[in-house]
C-alpha cells in the first residue's frame, strides 16, 4: 500500500499544494484534489501499457478509466479468479503464494474509480487458495489496510470472496458478472460493457489475477519500469504453465516477446526420449496449435493472433511426434462441448456437430466431403457464437487443419493414424519375435489370438478389440501397432 501511505501525507498543511509522482498542483478543493489524484492513477496504469493476462489482453488502463469517468455512485471492482483452462495454475500460484500483491491491486483500483466495494471469484476447487485468501483478508483489515477509512484517507473499501462452481464459461466476464449475482453462469449480450454497467448493472472494473498482481509493482516503480521489459504492443511478463512432451514442466515467466523456440528448448529443455517437435498449443482449448516453421514467433498478442492461436490465461501445451493432431482437437472439443452453457445454437449444438465429425475421422468413417464441412463449420460457429467460448472453441480445428491437412487426409483416405493414437484405425500384429510363451491369448478379452505353445501367435483383425492388452503384456514386444 505504498502509494496510499504517500497520498495521506502529500497535501502541505500550510500551501495546500499537492505533490503526486514528481508533479504539483495548487488546488485548495478536497474534492478536486482527489479527482486530480484518482486521474494520476489511472494515467499511470495507462501508461504502462499493461493488458490483461486472462485471455483478449485489453488495456487495463482504458478499462479503469471507462469505469473512472462514470457518475458517482455504487461501482465494483472484480478479480476473476475462476482459472478454468485444463493444465493452467497461474493464477492459483499468485492466490496462494502472495495473496496480498492481489488485494492491494484491487484496492488501487477501487481507490482509481471510485469503489468501495470488491469481490474475488474463485472457483471452490481451490480450496488452499481460498483459505489464504480469508488470512490475507483479516490480516489487512486488521492492519488498517482494508474496511474503513483505510491509512486516514477517508477511502473505505472492503473484498468479498465469492465460490464458483468449476464452470469454464464462467471466466467470461458477463457470466462471471451473472453467477456473482447468483444467476445463472451464461454470457450476456454485449449491449453495454461492464465498466459502464456491470455488477447489478453498476460500473465494474473486472480483471484477472495476474493482471491485478502487476498493478503493485508500476504503481511503486512507475510505467516507464514496467516498459522496460516486453515489447511497445505488449510490455510487461507473462507467466505460462509450460506441459506436454517437455523436459521441465512447470510455471515460467517470461518478457513478453520471448520466442517459443526459447521457452521449449532453452526453458523447457526440449522434448525428451529423442522425439521431435510437432507442435505447441497456445491459449488451452480455445487457441491454436503452432508448427516448427513458427517457433522463432514473438510471443505476444498480436504476433500470436496472426497465426491463428492466442495467448489466452497461459496454458501451453508441447507436442510431440507421437501425437495425433485429429486426436488432440478432439479431446478439446470434448472439454468445451462439455462446458458450453448452452445459451446461442452455434456453440450448443455446432460444436457438438464438429465433435461428431472429428469422431467419424478418427473411427476411420469419414469422407473429403466431411473435411470440407468441418472448416464450413468451424468457420460459421467462429463468427456466429455469442462469447468467446465458441467464438475460440473451433481454433484448434482451424489451425491444425491449415498446418496438418496431410493428417486429416491420412485419416479420410488412407484410413491410417500416421501417430498411431486412432484406435480405430490400428492392427496389432505378433511379429517374429514371438516366442509362444501364450500370455498374450490368455489376457485377449476378446479371445481373437491363437497359436501353439513355442510357436509364433496370429490375431485376427476382425475379431480384435484393439484395446492393447495383449502388446502391454508381450515381454518380448513382440506386438505392434500398424
Amino acid at each position: 500500500m505504498a502509494k496510499l501511505k504517500v497520498i495521506r501525507n502529500m497535501i502541505d498543511k500550510n500551501t495546500g499544494v499537492v505533490r503526486y509522482a514528481g508533479d504539483v498542483f495548487e488546488v485548495n478543493d478536497a474534492n478536486r484534489i482527489k479527482e486530480l489524484l484518482d486521474a494520476k492513477v489511472v494515467e499511470e496504469i495507462k501508461a504502462s501499457g499493461l493488458r490483461g493476462k486472462g485471455g483478449a489482453g485489453f488495456p487495463t488502463g482504458i478499462k479503469w478509466e471507462s469505469a473512472s469517468q462514470t457518475p458517482p455512485g455504487q461501482k465494483y471492482v472484480v478479480c476473476n479468479a475462476d482459472e478454468g483452462d485444463p493444465g493452467a495454475f497461474m493464477d492459483r500460484s499468485i492466490l496462494e503464494g502472495n495473496p496480498h500483491s492481489v488485494l492491494e491491486a484491487m484496492a488501487i483500483c477501487g481507490y482509481a474509480i471510485g469503489s468501495d466495494t470488491g469481490y474475488i471469484y474463485i472457483r471452490a476447487e481451490y480450496p488452499l487458495a481460498i483459505k489464504r485468501l480469508k488470512i490475507a483478508i483479516s490480516q489487512a483489515e486488521d492492519s488498517g489496510l482494508l474496511g474503513n477509512n483505510i491509512l486516514g484517507s477517508n477511502f473505505n473499501f472492503k473484498i468479498e470472496l465469492k465460490y464458483g462452481a468449476g464452470a469454464f464459461v464462467c471466466g467470461e466476464e458477463t457470466a462471471l458478472i451473472n453467477s456473482i449475482e447468483g444467476k445463472r453462469g451464461e454470457p450476456r449480450m454485449k449491449t453495454y460493457i461492464p465498466s459502464k454497467r456491470g455488477l447489478w448493472n453498476s460500473p465494474t472494473c473486472l480483471n484477472n489475477v495476474e493482471t491485478f498482481a502487476n498493478i503493485p509493482a508500476i504503481i511503486n516503480n512507475g510505467a516507464s519500469w514496467f516498459r522496460k521489459s516486453g515489447t511497445e504492443d505488449s510490455p510487461g511478463t507473462k507467466v505460462f504453465a509450460l506441459g506436454g512432451k517437455i523436459n521441465n514442466t512447470g510455471l515460467v515467466e517470461v518478457p513478453m516477446g520471448t520466442t517459443l523456440r526459447e521457452i521449449i528448448y532453452e526453458i523447457g529443455g526440449g522434448i525428451p526420449n529423442g522425439r521431435k517437435f510437432k507442435a505447441v498449443q497456445t491459449g488451452g482449448p480455445s487457441g491454436g496449435c503452432i508448427t516448427s516453421n513458427n517457433l522463432d514467433t514473438p510471443i505476444d498478442f498480436k504476433s500470436l493472433s496472426s497465426i491463428v492461436s492466442m495467448m489466452g490465461s497461459g496454458g501451453m501445451l508441447v507436442l510431440d511426434d507421437s501425437d495425433c493432431m485429429v486426436d488432440i482437437c478432439k479431446f478439446f472439443l470434448e472439454f468445451t462441448v462439455d462446458e458450453s452453457c448452452g445459451k446461442c445454437t452455434p456453440c450448443r449444438i455446432g460444436n457438438k456437430r464438429l465433435l461428431e465429425l472429428l469422431t467419424k475421422i478418427t473411427n476411420g468413417k469419414a469422407t473429403l466431403k466431411d473435411l470440407d464441412n468441418l472448416k464450413e463449420l468451424a468457420t460459421t460457429i467462429k463468427n456466429t457464437s455469442l462469447c468467446g467460448l465458441g467464438k475460440c472453441a473451433p481454433n484448434p480445428i482451424l489451425s491444425t487443419l491449415n498446418n496438418f491437412y496431410d493428417e486429416y487426409l491420412s485419416h479420410v483416405v488412407d484410413k491410417k493414424c500416421p501417430a498411431g493414437k486412432c484406435q480405430s484405425l490400428l492392427n496389432y500384429i505378433i511379429t517374429d519375435a514371438c516366442k509362444g510363451c501364450t500370455k498374450c491369448a490368455r489376457v485377449c478379452p476378446a479371445k481373437c489370438i491363437t497359436g501353439k505353445p513355442k510357436e509364433k501367435h496370429e490375431i485376427d483383425t476382425k475379431k480384435c478389440l484393439k484395446c492393447g492388452t495383449c502388446m502391454s503384456n508381450c515381454k518380448f514386444n513382440a506386438i505392434i501397432k500398424v
